[in-house]
């Protein structure tokens, strides 16, 4: 016959929903997060228990680690032997745990990333303070569960005599979760843990203030702040920036030398100084001369010497950006509160903690009343067998058997089986006078004893008496300095601008999102028709779009097509060499992957006065009060609510009495007061500024200042200025007026900016090629006029951007070479040609 296959239908969604909850569960409960009990996950659990369990105290000799990991794995942790020997190695470095569970003999790594020697090499044994997690775990304390084979018994929790959750802290993923428990000084936590014994109403801000001030790192460093540590203890999640310990020297020699000490939890400190030798040799850093590792067995010691030349704030402020030398640490206090995962709060895990010692202390006194009421019924049987010592002995002689004698003695006395075997298994020499007076005193002893016990549970204060007695025994044995120094004032405090050196400088960002500043003063002035210099090394599909003059100190304002605003101060972006491609810009900024940057303005304050004006490819307009961009958050706001297929073209800062002019691709112009647009919300569309004609579009939009000059550029690097009079108001919404002669020499409009003759003017082809011509060598002309060259463009190459700067006094920056002067003395005959 046939087997018959017994073939079940399920739904296959229900299947793979319960399946992958019940393997989430597991790695939950069984591998990932810590109980709030002892504060420790199963394998650091295991490995402890099976230390115990083989003898491998702190009083006797060490053991090799391979033969502690084999028994773990054997007997409770069948997950392989690395994971095991893992966990055990980092409970043994004194710079992953604050409090040292296991007591490591051999190489256990160190904090520059080596990896421990091979487990057969290397012996531990369990430290004085890992006894203090399994004291009293033989008197009936904790629960027990079966092994993963049925054929040990394991425990579930340790009785755990001090607060280890928040000591030695804790970091695991789990599936959909994850915990990350900082460590913390045992002192204070005991001293939290007494203190809510006390008074159960307590709060987080008195436990911050008297007891627990925040974590405390065993590679100690410096928090910054502590409204990151109020938060997580408040809500159980948080951040807090933690900062390396520096010391600036000040050498005979009139150098400096930047000294760390002390390194944030969990900094490698080999891969530190290799990313700070690679921001000096890319020149991100500069000042750096030397760098040296001259740590040894007595401590950290990272040495940096500086130029003579070089603020040592400066240094350390970029130090603390680009580097590991400052890090956010992400506190998620997540822990298994009776098998299920729950985020806690500072005092709930401090209540969770005293909960489980109440438990433990009455589980001991239960096994301790329950041992001394024993040994006492079996003294009151020999008191009894001492009284009729005669008759005992001879109802022992006449029996044949020792069971005989057990049951008579049960029968005659009224005894317990316990109390009669007692009897029977009584050594003669008990029968002395000496040994007499001990039992009565022993059963006196334990009468007393069983009364304390019996008092004990019935009085919750009692309990708590004793736990508080034991957690200060602990206390005085254990407690070490706090290590980790809390710094008041928070990062800002820390970030102090005044350390930044005010200083001009250029900002630069490509079509492709490449940022840098570089100094002013890096560009010497030309005269206008001139070659140029490369101003920066780009791609080939790459080129300089915005330019702008601003100041280490002032706020830069990033507008993008798509109507968003980001913001960063001067001194926060980068500083390259004057070839040097720059940064991506979506390092320092949260930019969405479509979008791109097509306005950069500076702000030096957020007044109440000033106004931003807002322009569009499609000719809208809006204004809208400074202030309300003072606050921009990291991942930048909505500066402008635009319509489909629109952009925003122009943004300019404004005082609220100003004429806006609006130019266009194809030559035209319009101006009109700002007023008659009103003040709107920072999500506003806006309204119609210029009305375009087919195939126009705005490129520009500017604000006029009185007696000032109109200056327009094309793309093939024509340009002319005239007076801003010529430029006739109009009412907003119109057509505008032609005011350039374009043609297929000339090209289109690429801008129009607004220039009183006494600045530079910067203009950046596609190719990179930089120009800073002083405007006062563009003649003055007409309205409708073409203009003059400016820059000579070659080929398929055109201006892509053009900046203006505040002019140089620098004497050498005015030198010309030879070159140039033969090429301005030919190009004054070119442009009376191009210009009417």
């Amino acid at each position: 016959m046939e087997e018959r296959l017994n073939v079940e239908q399920i739904n296959l969604s229900e299947e793979m929903r319960t399946s992958f909850l019940d393997y989430a569960m597991s790695v939950i409960v069984s591998r990932a997060l810590p109980d709030v009990r002892d504060g420790l996950k199963p394998v650091h659990r295991r490995i402890l228990y099976a230390m115990n369990e083989s003898g491998m105290h702190a009083d006797k000799p060490y053991k090799k680690s391979a033969r502690i990991v084999g028994d773990v794995m054997g007997k409770y942790h069948p997950h392989g032997d690395s994971s095991i020997y893992d966990a055990m190695v980092r409970m043994a470095q004194d710079f992953s745990h604050r409090y040292l569970l296991i007591d490591g003999h051999g190489n256990f790594g160190s904090v520059d990333g080596d990896s421990a020697a091979a487990m057969r090499y290397t012996e531990a044994r369990m430290s004085k303070l890992a006894m203090e997690l399994l004291r009293d775990i033989n008197k009936d304390t904790i629960d027990y569960t079966d092994n993963y084979d049925s054929t040990e018994k394991e425990p579930v929790y340790l009785p755990a005599r001090f607060p280890n959750l928040l000591v030695n802290g804790s970091s695991g993923i789990a599936v959909g979760m994850a915990t990350n428990i900082p460590p913390h000084n045992l002192g204070e936590t005991i001293d939290a843990v007494l203190a809510i014994s006390k008074d159960p109403t307590i709060t987080v801000d008195e436990l911050m203030e008297n007891y627990v001030h925040g974590p405390d790192f065993p590679t100690a460093g410096i928090i910054l702040g502590r409204s990151g540590i109020r938060k997580a203890y408040e809500t159980g999640r948080g951040s807090i920036t933690l900062r390396a310990k520096v010391e600036v020297e000040e050498n005979s020699n009139g150098t400096t030398t930047i000294l760390v000490t002390e390194l944030p939890y969990q900094v490698n400190k080999a891969k530190l100084i290799e990313k700070i030798a690679e921001l000096v040799r890319e020149k991100r850093i500069d000042g750096i001369t030397e760098l040296n590792d001259e740590s040894d067995r007595n401590g950290m010691r990272i040495v940096m010497r500086l130029r003579r030349d070089v603020n040592a704030n400066v240094v350390l402020n970029n130090l603390y950006k680009y580097t590991a030398l400052q890090t956010t640490f992400g506190i998620n206090m997540l822990a298994l509160v009776d098998g299920k995962p729950k985020v806690l709060t500072l005092k709930q895990c401090l209540e969770h903690y005293l909960n489980h010692q109440i438990n433990i202390i009455r589980r001991r006194t239960q096994f301790e009343l329950r041992r001394a009421e024993a040994r006492a019924h079996i003294l009151e049987g020999l008191r009894i067998a001492l009284d009729h010592l005669d008759e005992v002995i001879t109802l022992i002689r006449n029996s044949k058997t020792a069971e005989v004698a057990r049951t008579g003695l049960m029968e005659r006395f009224k005894l317990s089986e316990k109390q009669a075997q007692a009897i029977l298994d009584m050594r003669l020499q008990r029968l002395t006078g000496l040994e007499r007076e001990k039992i009565e005193e022993e059963y006196n002893e334990l009468l007393k004893l069983i009364e304390e016990l019996k008092a004990i549970l019935a009085d919750e204060e009692k309990v708590l008496a004793i736990i508080r007695e034991e957690l200060i025994e602990i206390k005085e044995k254990f407690n070490d300095e706090r290590r980790t120094e809390i710094a008041m004032g928070g990062v800002d405090f820390f970030e102090d601008e005044d350390l930044i050196p005010v200083e001009n400088i250029i900002i630069t960002l490509t079509h492709k999102g490449y940022i840098k500043r570089l100094p002013s003063s890096t560009y010497r002035t030309q005269h206008r028709g001139g070659r140029g210099i490369q101003g920066m090394g780009t791609h080939e599909d790459d080129f300089v779009e915005h330019l702008v003059s601003t100041s280490t100190h002032d706020t830069v304002l990033f507008f993008t097509n798509k109507g968003k605003v980001y913001r960063l101060k001067g001194y926060e972006i980068p500083e390259f060499g004057r070839t040097a491609k720059g940064l991506p810009l979506i390092n320092l900024l949260q930019i969405e992957k479509d979008e791109w940057i097509n306005t950069v303005i500076t702000i030096s304050e957020f007044d109440e006065n000033g106004f931003l004006f807002f322009t569009t490819k499609s000719g809208l307009a809006k204004r809208v009060s400074l202030p309300h961009f003072a606050n921009i958050r990291r991942g930048g706001l909505i500066a402008i609510n635009l319509r489909e297929e629109d952009e925003l073209i122009s943004v300019r800062l404004t005082d609220g009495s100003k004429d806006i002019v609006i130019a266009t691709k194809n030559g035209y112009v319009i101006r009109f007061d700002e007023n008659v647009v009103r003040s709107m919300g920072r999500v506003a569309t806006g309204v119609r500024g210029i009305s375009l004609r087919n195939d126009d579009e705005v490129v520009s939009m500017e604000i006029v200042e009185e007696d000032a000059y109109i200056l327009h550029v094309t793309n093939k690097g024509i340009g002319k200025r005239t007076l801003e009079t010529q430029y006739r108001k109009t009412n907003r919404g119109g057509k505008g007026y032609y005011v350039c002669r374009l043609t297929d020499e000339t090209g289109h409009v690429v801008t129009v900016k607004i220039v009183n003759g006494n600045e530079d003017l910067m203009l950046i082809t596609v190719d990179g090629v930089l120009i800073r011509i002083p405007v006062d060598g563009i003649p003055i002309t007409g309205r409708n006029t073409q203009g003059v060259r400016l820059i000579r463009v070659q080929g398929e190459e055109e201006v892509a951007t053009v900046a203006k700067i505040a002019e140089e006094e620098d004497e050498s920056e005015e030198e010309l070479d030879s070159n140039d002067e033969h090429h301005n003395n030919s190009q004054d005959a070119e442009d009376e040609s191009i210009e009417e």
